[in-house]
């Protein structure tokens, strides 16, 4: 029964069935969506740990997959990202109450002079479906904020999102900064946007340059399996 549940969880990932009175996909699927089955999930006592891995982790796995074969597209993969990250707001008290924790914590950011945010959204609702502590400092963010929240927070990711060649500069003044005040190698900085790239990532010393959130989610599998 428990397998069922979990089963139909993932299925419902896959579909971007975030609650009960959403189509999914396939508009036939019906019944409880992620936000019902996680729930229901709990209450039946399945860990949390087999929640998150086998229902929604696994289910944005496919989830990624279907984007990369352009099978899935924005709108899709966003549906299914914005459901599980309302299940892992559900899951995150029983996950500090079992002692589990997240994948990790992930600040974000659009650096200082750069309001663009649709990218670094995308980003941070996946990787919040992605089991991950996302917390998205905004867009336009001063140099000294983002420091200033490394050093008090303790975050294991940054990503760093700049539309403009006029602010990506900027990616390579926090990486700088952060040299300055000690704390370049307690966080791994990841940056992303339309202006950037490789190159530019090893330029300024960053250590992943991610092209969309999949990626990214890719590179801290990397990160932590190194």
């Amino acid at each position: 029964m428990n397998e069922d549940m979990i089963a139909k969880l993932k299925e419902n990932v896959i579909q971007g069935r975030k609650t009960q009175d959403d189509e999914g996909i396939d508009e036939d699927l019906t019944g409880p969506g992620v936000v019902e089955l996680t729930q229901q999930a709990l209450d039946a006592n399945i860990p949390v740990a087999v929640i998150i891995k086998e229902g929604l982790t696994a289910g944005m796995q496919v989830v990624g997959e279907k984007f990369s074969t352009k099978e899935y597209f924005i709108p899709d993969m966003l549906a299914s990202a914005e459901a599980v990250g309302a299940a892992m707001d559900i899951a995150k008290p029983y996950l500090e109450v079992s002692g589990g924790s997240t994948n990790g914590k992930f600040a974000i950011a659009t650096v200082k002079g750069d309001i663009h945010d649709i990218g670094k959204n995308i980003v941070a609702i996946l990787l919040k479906g992605a089991g991950y502590e996302v917390h998205d400092l905004g867009i336009d963010v001063p140099t000294e904020k983002i420091v200033e929240f490394v050093r008090t927070e303790k975050p294991d990711y940054l990503g760093l999102s700049a539309l403009l060649t006029t602010t990506m500069v900027v990616m390579g003044e926090v990486a700088d900064a952060l040299k300055q005040a000690g704390l370049r190698e307690q966080v791994k900085v990841l940056i992303g946007g339309a202006a950037v790239s490789i190159e530019y990532a090893q330029e300024i010393g960053a250590d992943a340059y991610c092209a969309d959130g999949f990626e990214a989610i890719k590179q801290m599998e990397a990160f932590q399996t190194a």
